[in-house]
């Protein structure tokens, strides 16, 4: 494929353009400066350079770990430890999938956080603590950025290490990468209720975006020195050699809500519910998937009046979560899902 290094002066200005308001005017000589040594950590490849020793328990403890990836591993080893203890409320992790928000360009709340905002009523007065992931978040706050995931699944699969190793990349620049944050809020969750939009035929971008990074949840390698670090003909070995293609989130319940205008509320709910079934996450029962339109054909500009005006639809998202909720009460031994004990007879 093609090379995409940039040359320097490329590169300088495509990372000036960051500073364009006049008010950085003042301050040419230091941005420059600031681009010197950037150019300097992007021509030299320096990805993490902020590493330690990997240390006891990892294949080859010598090996330098970045200390991003190092602090990320040991936060979502306190959620399996907090998923695996029974002292403690259960919980649900309530995704709202729309990239829509009141505080940037469209003006207006999603309803899909309205529909989160209900289920999380349902919850609470159930007895659960509940965790909200808004992925709207990624559009309109500042350093909320999921970047899209790299595919090292597909060359082997320990190359796509659990976390994510591919972000941060400092000298690419693509830094603020928020799921090292979100990897540690679905391990600690005893169920997961997604709730999303449709756009264009699928899920909105923000909720694509995160799951396609949690490819590294099913399947993924926990120990970068096997295959130190991104080396791919390395990794292609040991998934020849046998890979257990761990499970990070099996057993969990899951909830799934879709709502629409126009088109495609069926596929998408069922392109959701599929992915998680394939991570041997559960769902929770029939009433808990739900495909749904809201204001079927009718104007934009009426869309939140339709939705107040739909209160079997509020109904039906009330009983999904109820549903949800029924399944994780009834659910506390974590073994017991039908079939989680079997061993399927071929891998991804």
């Amino acid at each position: 494929m093609p090379d995409p290094t940039l040359a320097k002066d490329e590169f300088k200005a495509r990372f000036l353009s960051q500073y364009v308001d006049p008010a950085f005017a003042g301050l040419a000589g230091e941005l420059d400066r600031i681009a010197e040594v950037a150019w300097d950590a992007y021509d030299n490849s320096r990805k993490a350079p902020l590493t330690q020793k990997a240390g006891p328990g990892y294949a080859d403890p010598d090996y330098d770990l970045a200390e991003d990836w190092i602090a990320a591993k040991a936060a979502i080893d306190r959620a399996q430890a907090d998923y695996e203890s029974g002292d403690r409320p259960q919980r649900v992790l309530l995704v709202n999938g729309s990239s829509r928000s009141e505080h940037t360009c469209p003006g207006e709340m999603s309803k899909s956080y309205r529909l989160i905002q209900m289920a999380s009523e349902v919850l609470e007065e159930g007895g659960l603590d509940t965790e909200i992931l808004d992925l709207s978040r990624t559009t309109s706050e500042y350093g909320r950025n999921i970047h899209p995931c790299k595919s090292c699944f597909s060359t082997a699969a320990p190359l796509c290490h659990w976390p994510c190793s591919c972000y941060p990349n400092y000298s690419l620049g693509q830094t603020q990468d928020w799921m090292n944050d979100i990897y540690p809020m679905w391990v600690r969750a005893d169920a997961v209720m997604i709730i999303s939009p449709v756009n264009w035929y699928q899920v909105a971008s923000p909720l694509k975006a995160m799951m396609d990074r949690l490819v590294c949840a099913d399947g993924g390698n926990p120990d970068p020195t096997l295959t130190q670090g991104k080396k791919a003909a390395l990794a292609k070995q040991v998934e020849l050699d046998g890979w257990d293609y761990p499970r990070h989130l099996k057993g969990r319940l899951f909830s799934v809500v879709v709502h629409g205008d126009v088109e495609g509320t069926k596929d998408v709910r069922r392109s959701i519910s599929d992915w998680l079934k394939f991570m041997e996450l559960a769902p929770a029962g029939p009433l808990a998937e739900l495909d749904r339109y809201i204001g079927y054909w009718e104007p934009y500009a009426t869309s939140h009046q339709a939705l107040d005006k739909d209160l079997a639809m509020q109904g039906e998202v009330r009983n999904a979560a109820k549903t949800l909720l029924d399944a994780v009460l009834s659910h506390r031994d974590k073994a017991q899902i039908p079939g989680s004990e079997l061993h399927p007879p071929r891998q991804k």
